[in-house]
């Protein structure tokens, strides 16, 4: 009787995670899908003025990859970019002159906030810095980019022709990441892929919906917009800025937009999985709000639907439980067909997909990391710099 129970539990479990991946395959804002791109736009008959904030830390081994993609941006207006070297020790701050005097192309002012104060992320000082330079020259808009992110030659171009033609305050893109090494192809599409089930795209941009994203390697935000919504200082706490910075636009009424990029890459490389587990744990308990109970249900989640599917497929071949069998297979199937869309856009191998649990047990690994580190009271580390626990900040506050 015993042993028939716990059978029929386990094929409940089986059917459970099948119904979850057809729920996340048909109700989930179709979030697998990867034809989430700029939207349609046309050309101004005037352009406006655009700022580039750069925030760059430790960052002379990328900059040679990056800046000159900036400085020959092909822009009809006025553009200027500033570049905020937030303490860096490799001569960040001179190698950007450098590379502006080889170059030539766009004004390029380099600047350094100096160390940010409490309750501060360094990043998020490092913008408001840039921000304040940027404010004398008047810009409609603000284009926040990370230091490790290559344009192509018409990307603030196009940026600026979404949103005026959309409407938009904040139009982002997701930066295409670098998979050259075995542990990129692993992690980084899948890295992406989580994220649009959490974020799914095709919500972010919905006006009345209360989903909001951004990528922070690439954000054309209205000043205006950033004023009603007091950016930086309103998410002066934020690790997860991109995030933050979407919330608070979409709360202050903005209209934001994030999609997929075609030519904005990132040139940062993560050869080891150790470099990519630092990437992932510096925020993913951060993303959990430093919630128990939020790393619980994610720790169970990740489990149900990504682990049971193998596990029950295998398990119920081995014990001849058809039905166990049939659900786990199934569920995995739908799981790994999910995957295949990012798989292309990275133009990666399709045998990678029923690899995924595997990658979504790293995953879930690198959040109790995360979780551990930060009641081990180290906060979130980034570049040689750790950031203060919310509750920290708070009692200095």
């Amino acid at each position: 009787m015993g042993q028939t129970a716990r059978v029929s539990a386990i094929v409940w479990i089986a059917a459970v995670t099948l119904a979850a991946w057809l729920w996340l395959l048909l109700c989930q804002g179709f979030f697998w899908r990867t034809d989430v791109r700029l939207p349609a736009r046309e050309e101004p008959r005037e352009w406006p003025s655009v700022c580039v904030v750069v925030p760059a830390r430790d960052e002379a081994a990328v900059l040679p990859a990056s800046l000159p993609s900036l400085l020959a941006q092909d822009y009809p207006g006025r553009v200027e970019i500033f570049l905020v070297d937030d303490g860096s020790s490799d001569g960040t701050g001179e190698l950007a002159r450098t590379l502006a005097r080889q170059w030539g192309g766009l004004p390029l002012t380099v600047d350094s906030p100096g160390e940010p104060p409490a309750g501060w992320t360094g990043k998020l000082w490092a913008v408001r810095h840039g921000i304040g330079l940027a404010r004398a020259r008047e810009p409609e808009y603000l284009l926040l980019t990370d230091a490790d992110i290559a344009h192509g030659p018409d990307s603030l171009r196009e940026l600026v022709a979404a949103a005026r033609t959309g409407g938009f305050d904040v139009v982002s893109q997701m930066a295409r990441l670098r998979v050259e090494s075995l542990w990129e192809r692993l992690v980084v599409p899948a890295f992406v892929y989580f994220f649009a089930q959490l974020y799914p795209f095709r919500r972010i941009g919905r006006r009345g919906a209360r989903t909001a994203a951004a990528a922070g390697g690439c954000v054309l935000l209205r000043t205006d917009a950033a004023e009603r919504a007091r950016i930086p200082d309103a998410i002066r706490h934020a690790v997860i800025d991109d995030v933050a910075l979407a919330r608070a636009v979409k709360g202050a009424g903005g209209h934001i937009w994030l999609g997929l990029a075609d030519r904005v890459d990132s040139v940062r490389p993560y050869p080891r999985l150790h470099d990519l587990w630092r990437m992932v744990s510096r925020s993913a308990y951060a993303q959990l709000r430093h919630s128990p109970l939020l790393l619980t249900g994610t720790v169970l989640g990740l489990a149900l639907v990504y682990l049971v599917p193998p596990l029950a497929l295998l398990g119920g071949l081995a014990a001849g439980s058809a039905a166990t069998a049939v659900f786990g297979g199934l569920a995995w199937l739908v799981m790994a067909g999910t995957y295949v869309p990012m798989l292309r856009y990275y133009r990666q191998p399709l045998w990678l997909a029923p690899l995924l649990p595997f990658t979504a047990f790293l995953y879930l690994l690198m959040t109790v990391d995360s979780a551990v580190q930060h009641y081990r009271g180290h906060g979130a580390a980034w570049k040689g710099r750790t950031y203060a626990r919310p509750d920290a900040v708070a009692d200095e506050g």
